[in-house]
């Protein structure tokens, strides 16, 4: 029997921001990107910034003064966290960094020059994201990232990912955009209107991104899925595929807290 692919250490942000709805009574807005058909992991489907973790983020994870706030996760733990901004901004030019000194977030002006200088070369590998936070005086705001699930591709995929997602309130006035490289397209759109999306072939929508917006989408505002977030243990979802009349499975643990443990996906 052959060996089960290793899943790779990966991250996700869901970019949150608050909108007017279109009843006017508010929903949340999540900025999600459509990835390049070439690619050959999702391609084609609309997912969240993220990528794999790697050892950029592991030398920041190993200098404690490079990472506030930090000082009660492991090295592990740091990496999933720094890496996960760092994708983000790769992906979608919003950085979620703060000044040395006071904990505050930069604003969008100087962020947009850090992107307009940096981004391009980071993700052509010209230069690392531990440079471009040294040479701008920067952090990673890790406390801005609150954890939100746990996801593992499941074993006998010939790819996998050990995937950890993270919510965080997008800064104020950073719009974000896609690179024009991996993803191909970008929008910040409600997980009702994605999931509507799904439905109707306008997007396409792994398994794991329909399930985390159903549960994102229960809650009204940004606030309200972070307080809930921060409330709530995570439980690490592997799926389990299984097939029945000529059909498939997945089984996913019932207590992770998705309104269910054995859901259909499609034929075989």
């Amino acid at each position: 029997m052959a060996e089960a692919a290793k899943a790779r250490p990966a991250s996700t942000i869901l970019l949150l921001r608050d909108s007017a709805g279109p009843d006017g009574n508010g929903e949340i807005e999540v900025f999600m990107m459509v990835r390049h058909y070439e690619i050959d992991f999702n391609s084609g489907a609309l997912v969240f910034p993220g990528g794999s973790v790697d050892a950029s983020d592991h030398e920041i994870a190993a200098q404690a003064e490079l990472h506030p706030g930090g000082g009660k996760l492991d090295a592990e733990a740091l990496g999933f966290r720094i890496a996960a901004i760092r994708e983000t901004f790769e992906e979608s030019g919003i950085l979620l960094a703060q000044q040395r000194g006071p904990a505050r977030l930069i604003d969008a002006r100087r962020a947009g020059e850090i992107e307009a200088a940096s981004r391009a070369e980071l993700c052509d590998g010209k230069v690392t994201f531990p440079k471009v936070l040294a040479d701008n005086g920067l952090l990673p705001a890790l406390d801005a990232l609150v954890p939100y699930a746990h996801w593992i591709t499941p074993e006998g995929m010939p790819k996998r990912f050990d995937t950890w997602f993270f919510l965080a309130a997008a800064p104020p006035d950073q719009a974000g955009a896609h690179d024009g490289k991996e993803a191909t397209d970008s929008i910040w759109v409600s997980p009702r209107e994605a999931l509507a999306g799904g439905e109707t072939g306008r997007f396409k929508l792994p398994f794991p991104t329909t399930r985390n917006l159903i549960k994102l989408g229960k809650h009204r505002t940004v606030k309200e899925a972070l307080d809930q977030a921060r409330s709530k243990p995570i439980v690490t979802v592997m799926p389990v595929m299984t097939t029945l009349n000529g059909g498939r499975q997945l089984r996913i643990p019932a207590e992770a807290g998705y309104d269910g443990e054995v859901f259909e996906v499609g034929a075989v």
